[in-house]
């Protein structure tokens, strides 16, 4: 892949597929479906999204159910072109698992799947922490994926990358947003009920809000669930905040 239109182009395409998707599963699993359409040409291509952690690895998100099966059978064996990718930090292609010798026992069964060409490219993660994670691709025809293949691969892995923290960042954002949400909602419920319990009682905030606690611990309930009961009881609906986006 040049440094031209061709990589800007597939920047603008990995944004749009931020952009467009609410988390980070879904991005994935679109990832995977664009990646195979970036190096397929007239062959066809599966791919799979591995990530590796604490020398777990696990499929995050794939093509199709054929990927998932390969990846699968590379975990089972603990060997192949995908995990030696994250393990070096290198490109890893098999050109014909028939005649390959690495990992005679893990090709021994994709051969038996009819795959003969692999390729592993690694993904950059900020993560740490002995993570790591890999672009795998399969093709059935031996002789599939070539130095250059491994070239173009290479240039988009280095945009997935970018993509995929990107979108890890947003998700990590918006998880943060919405626990902030939660909790101001707990808490305008919980100073609603007060102020229903101090005018109930002609009491001070202080004891409201002991009163609440009180029937909180006694019921074994949640302080906000307790607090939503007060309010609901006294206007027949549960209580809403409003937020302006």
């Amino acid at each position: 892949m040049s440094e031209d239109g061709s990589t800007a182009s597939v920047a603008e395409e990995l944004q749009e597929m931020i952009l467009h998707h609410d988390d980070v599963d879904r991005f994935l699993d679109e990832l995977a479906v664009y990646s195979t359409r970036i190096l397929g040409g007239h062959i066809e291509v599966h791919c799979g999204v591995t990530l590796k952690r604490e020398k777990h690895a696990v499929t995050v998100a794939n093509s199709g159910p054929i990927a998932h099966q390969l990846d699968e059978i590379q975990y089972g064996f603990d060997k192949g072109p995908c995990l030696a990718a994250i393990d070096t930090g290198t490109t890893t292609i098999v050109h014909d698992a028939r005649t390959d010798d690495r990992w005679p026992d893990y090709f021994s069964a994709v051969v038996g799947h009819g795959f003969y060409s692999m390729m592993g490219v690694p993904l950059l993660l900020e993560s740490g922490g002995g993570a790591g994670a890999a672009l795998n691709f399969y093709a059935r025809q031996p002789g599939a994926f070539t130095g250059e293949t491994a070239r173009t691969a290479e240039g988009y892995a280095a945009q997935a990358s970018r993509a995929l923290q990107l979108a890890l960042r947003v998700a990590k954002y918006a998880d943060t947003a919405s626990h902030l949400k939660s909790a101001l909602e707990s808490r305008t419920t919980i100073d609603l009920a007060v102020g229903i319990i101090m005018g109930q009682n002609r009491c001070s905030q202080e004891e409201a809000f002991n009163i609440l606690k009180a029937a909180s611990t006694s019921r074994n309930v949640k302080l906000r669930d307790v607090a939503a009961g007060v309010v609901a009881n006294l206007g027949g609906t549960s209580p809403n905040t409003h937020f302006e986006d």
